[in-house]
C-alpha cells in the first residue's frame, strides 16, 4: 500500500476565510452580502423580539401621551406591538448615541427605528447575495 504525501501550500488565515465565504461548495451560499445580511438580520430580530416582550411606552405623538405596546405593560399576542418612533424624532436617523440616555432613546422609540432600519439593510443584503451566488456559479 502507497501513500502519497503532498505538501499543502500554507495559505494565511484570510485567504482560507475568503475562500470559505466565496464557496459554492457549502450547504447554505454565504458570501460577502451574507457576511453583512447575518449579524443586521440577528441584530433586527432580537430586537424585535426584546422590544415586544419589554420595552417601556413610547411617546408616539410628541405630546408626552406614552403609548405601551410591550407584552409586560397589559397587552396579549394579538394587542402587541413595537410602537413607531415618536414624532419628536419625525424621519430622522435616531441612533442611541444621539439620545442623551438609553431612557430617552427607548421613550421616542429608538428600538421602532433600530429595528426598521436593520431590516431594510438585511433585505438588500440579501438580494445582494442571491446576486453574487448567480455570479459565482456562472450565471451573469
Amino acid at each position: 500500500m502507497t501513500a502519497i504525501l503532498e505538501r499543502r501550500e500554507s495559505e494565511s488565515l484570510w485567504g482560507r476565510f475568503c475562500n470559505w465565504i466565496t464557496s459554492t461548495e457549502n450547504r447554505l451560499y454565504i458570501g460577502w452580502f451574507g457576511v453583512l445580511m447575518i449579524p443586521t438580520l440577528l441584530t433586527a430580530t432580537s430586537v424585535f423580539i426584546i422590544a415586544f416582550i419589554a420595552a417601556p411606552p413610547v411617546d408616539i405623538d410628541g405630546i408626552r401621551e406614552p403609548v405601551s405596546g410591550s407584552l409586560l405593560y397589559g397587552n396579549n399576542i394579538i394587542s402587541g406591538a413595537i410602537i413607531p418612533t415618536s414624532a419628536a424624532i419625525g424621519l430622522h436617523f435616531y441612533p442611541i448615541w444621539e439620545a442623551a440616555s438609553v431612557d430617552e432613546w427607548l421613550y421616542n422609540g429608538g428600538p421602532y427605528e433600530l429595528v426598521v432600519l436593520h431590516f431594510l439593510l438585511g433585505v438588500a443584503c440579501y438580494m445582494g447575495r442571491e446576486w453574487e451566488l448567480s455570479f459565482r456559479l456562472g450565471m451573469r
